[in-house]
């Protein structure tokens, strides 16, 4: 072995940002404050803080996540979207944020009706089932699909409570909350379908990003 030869450069990996949570920071306004629930390994929060300014919370159901936030510096606890948001005060933040979450709650009704209680805006993201592969995959096999959006069984699955966008919607309506914005989305998080009405959205987008507060 040579050991004058030159060392190889050391490859440092740049981390992957998801593209709705790019959308989601658009959303965001410079130093809001901010609660992320269900904010896993804290990649929103710590890009919110980066490039928004933001002054961020965050509740994770996972004590690994809440550990990876902690060693990230992120101010993230312990707790779960079901029972622990009605421990937060009327409009403590500017924005709370419910992303790829509210599908796997067990009380999504109460759990959005307590964002928009704590918050002057919410924004929530979800697999949208009222896609156009799922409709087919369903009406043909006569199974619950499985698609690259929503890629575990029924009986491994984590989401316990589905909807389209139009279900949403439906949801809002009951909770008087104001739907200022819909993002429709692909698989791999790129707008689509910007400007048609809701029923298209709700046909060609596998997930969606609504923005949503409360009326006045």
């Amino acid at each position: 072995m040579n050991k004058h030869a030159p060392k190889a450069a050391k490859v440092y990996e740049i981390p992957k940002r998801r593209v709705d949570h790019l959308l989601i920071a658009d959303l965001v306004d410079n130093g809001s404050r901010v609660l992320d629930i269900g904010c896993s390994d804290g990649a929103l929060l710590q890009l919110l803080r980066t490039n928004k300014n933001i002054d961020g919370r965050g509740i994770e159901i996972s004590q690994k996540g809440v550990n990876l936030c902690v060693a990230k510096g992120l101010s993230v606890v312990h707790g779960n979207a079901d029972h622990d948001l009605v421990n937060y005060p009327d409009n403590a933040f500017d924005f709370a944020i419910l992303s790829q979450t509210i599908q796997a709650t067990y009380r999504p009704k109460h759990v959005l009706e307590q964002l928009l209680r704590i918050s002057k805006k919410a924004i929530v993201s979800f697999p949208n089932f009222g896609h156009w592969y799922i409709r087919t995959q369903f009406f043909f096999s006569g199974h619950m699909p499985v698609t690259t959006t929503l890629p575990k069984t029924w009986y491994e699955t984590e989401n316990i409570h589905l909807c389209t966008f139009k279900d949403f919607v439906q949801i809002c309506n009951e909770l008087e909350a104001s739907v200022d914005k819909v993002i429709a989305l692909n698989n791999n998080g790129y707008k689509v379908g910007v400007g048609l009405p809701l029923f298209l959205k709700n046909l060609i987008a596998e997930q969606g990003v609504f923005l949503l507060k409360p009326k006045a």
